[in-house]
């Protein structure tokens, strides 16, 4: 395995590769042609991730004393050298030197996870022409512009190798955008707190975190997928930590595990349904008339009350003249535009109802202007930022517009959960995306006095510290604290040690407010493993500073599940079978005539799984590693069999931080 980058996502992906999944990977760190070839010359946040890599080096060369673990090259023979192992190359760029030195002609698969889109698809590109069965997995941003080179990449493949099946995972090509990865988790922490949905396939995984009644254990639901720290209340606790021990998260407990959970709160599965094809409100109401955004609430009234007059008086000269209605309407509209001859030699009626379409229309002649003044105003005002109503209250505070701030704000907003935005840089990447949602925005850096008591956070629901330097989150979080003590808080921090004090302090000092702690790359991180290893990982859920992760695969290619039953086939604090994959289509009859008997997606326990189904499981990442027999073991081992127990010493979930 090959990973690309120099930032936290390649440092994590390529310690999970390699930590949790026994892999040898070769980290291509890139550096500048002057610079020295030392890692001093790093800075930052940088020199810790490379010191933390050098370390993890020279741990697995240095010691000859630990077993390396069996695993096959991706040619299916033996390998040459020590696996499991990690090295560092550096070089100036990802070029076709670079890439041979880190052994891409022999490589099963490529990660490419440089922040800039361009270098990433020209290294992509360069891969796939030295290997056209290298396995790509490509970090973009751009959406659509991955969606072409997906198709690009897999067509240049099949060219060069006729041979080759991208559905047999030889050289299928999967672009990945960590910013899509993490939104859905940091728009739900806000929004809802507790609440997690994950888009299997065909199907909506609907979970929720449940806190029971004192001396309850938690109500299970369809399933429970995690126990959280037993720690809530203790100023040292340290949730989702290694230090954790058994108070912390326990991922995929048993049924007996979760009935002596007594008052420990649980994460649970409550729906499994199919994704439908609702449409979005924001397109239902991009398709009805923008009048609320044209003209104000006072100004919508006035014209409703214009008309009503206007359809009462039309009303009442049908009544007193006898007269068709809609001549009776035009003779009335004229009256009251005061372009209509005067009522001399008629009816008494008559006369009054003229009288009184010319006061209407006296009335109505400042409507009109201020309709016209205020329209004019909107299309103005089309091209600036909104500031913050003054009676705006229940929204969320959304401090960075830059990639991750923007993906969120958007899904923010095709949930109508309104949003009022901080941004210290006027032309960042969010500023567009902000004004032409018409979001509220206020321009101005957060550590300064007034900016955020001008996005009115007193009166908020949520923040969302998403800026890429963790102090100023901090620093915002702990500002918002002193005006709102309850606020619920959701930042986003790179350093685990300190998300993890963090949130033990701002729990502490605040035992009733909510806090969340998040990091892109560690939502991002397993994904892109997934991907790497040949696997489609549908989604993760964060369970404090761990993860759990949903995955979709064939029954019939892995013997762990293969001829088990739904209940066989759990594995507790590794994997668990949660459904079937709504998305995949049916492959036997008797695959469609048990799918037929599964209410509501709910599986039997007793039902027998076969090689025609296809399943989404949740797992930890060591489970899903162990389930698709990629789990590091000593060489010489045999194969994992179905009654093989696969606890490893101490707690289950030890390895799967979030």
């Amino acid at each position: 395995m090959i990973v690309c980058g120099d930032d936290a996502l390649a440092h994590r992906l390529a310690g999970e590769l390699h930590e949790v999944y026994g892999e040898r990977v070769t980290l291509l760190v890139p550096v500048r042609p002057d610079a020295p070839r030392t890692p001093a010359a790093r800075t930052g946040r940088a020199l810790a991730l490379f010191g933390r890599v050098t370390a993890a080096v020279t741990r697995t060369t240095g010691s000859p004393a630990v077993p390396a673990p069996a695993a096959t090259d991706a040619s299916g023979g033996d390998g040459t050298e020590p696996t499991g192992t990690l090295r560092v190359v550096e070089s100036a760029e990802a070029d076709d030197r670079a890439l041979t030195d880190a052994g891409v002609e022999r490589a099963a698969a490529l990660a490419l996870v440089h922040e800039d889109d361009e270098t990433n698809i020209r290294a992509a590109l360069t891969a796939r022409r030295l290997n056209p069965r290298l396995r790509l997995v490509i970090r973009l941003y751009n959406r659509k512009l991955g969606q072409h080179l997906e198709t690009l990449l897999d067509q240049a493949a099949a060219v060069a190798e006729p041979g080759i099946d991208p559905e047999k995972l030889d050289a299928a090509t999967t672009v990945l955008s960590d910013v899509d990865t993490a939104a859905p988790g940091l728009a739900a922490a806000a929004v809802a707190g507790t609440s997690k949905v994950v888009q299997a396939g065909g199907l909506l995984l609907h979970a929720v975190e449940r806190l029971p009644a004192p001396g309850e254990a938690p109500d299970p639901g369809l399933c429970t997928l995690a126990l959280l720290s037993a720690t809530t209340g203790d100023p040292a606790g340290c949730e989702g930590s290694e230090r954790s021990g058994e108070a912390g998260p326990r991922l995929l407990p048993d049924d007996r595990t979760v009935a002596a959970a007594v008052g420990r709160a649980a994460v649970t599965l409550e729906a499994v349904t199919p994704a439908g094809p609702a449409q979005p409100a924001a397109r239902l109401a991009a398709s009805a008339l923008p009048v609320a955004s044209l003209f104000s609430r006072r100004l919508r009234w006035s014209l409703t009350g214009a008309a009503a007059a206007v359809l009462a008086l039309a009303l009442a000269s049908t009544l007193t003249t006898g007269d068709h209605p809609l001549h009776a309407a035009y003779l009335t509209l004229l009256d009251i535009f005061a372009i209509g001859d005067p009522a001399v030699g008629e009816s008494t009626g008559r006369q009054i109802i003229q009288i009184l379409a010319g006061f209407v229309g006296l009335l109505l002649l400042p409507v009109i202007v201020a309709a016209v003044i205020e329209g004019l105003g909107t299309f103005r005002t089309a091209t600036t930022l909104r500031r913050p109503p003054r009676g705006l209250s229940g929204h969320v505070v959304l401090l960075g517009l830059g990639k991750v701030g923007t993906r969120v704000l958007a899904r923010l907003r095709r949930l109508n959960i309104p949003v009022v935005c901080v941004e210290s840089d006027p032309e960042a990447r969010g500023i567009a995306v902000a004004r032409r949602l018409r979001v509220p925005t206020v321009i101005g850096d957060v550590t300064e006095e007034g900016v955020l008591e001008a996005a009115r956070i007193d009166r908020a629901h949520a923040l969302l510290a998403l800026t890429s330097v963790d102090i100023t989150n901090l620093e915002a979080a702990l500002s918002a604290r002193a005006v709102t003590p309850d606020l619920r808080v959701v930042l986003r921090l790179y350093d685990d040690d300190f998300a993890t004090a963090v949130f033990r302090t701002l729990r502490t000092a605040h035992p009733a407010a909510l806090t969340r702690s998040r990091s892109v790359s560690h939502l991002a991180a397993p994904a892109f493993a997934g991907a790497m290893l040949g696997r489609q990982v549908l989604g993760a859920v964060p369970v404090e500073r761990r993860v759990l992760l949903f995955a979709a695969v064939d029954v019939a290619d892995h013997p762990l599940l293969d001829g088990l039953t739904v209940a066989e086939a759990f594995h507790p604090g590794k994997w668990r079978v949660i459904a079937m994959d709504g998305s995949a289509p049916a492959r036997s009859a008797a695959r469609t005539g048990a799918a037929a008997r599964d209410q509501g997606w709910r599986l039997d326990p007793e039902r027998v799984l076969g090689p025609g189904d296809r399943v989404v499981v949740a797992a930890t990442r060591r489970g899903l590693a162990e389930l698709l027999g990629r789990g590091a073991r000593p060489g010489g081992a045999r194969p994992l069999g179905p009654g093989d127990d696969l606890s490893p010493p101490g707690n289950s979930s030890d390895g799967d931080r979030g």
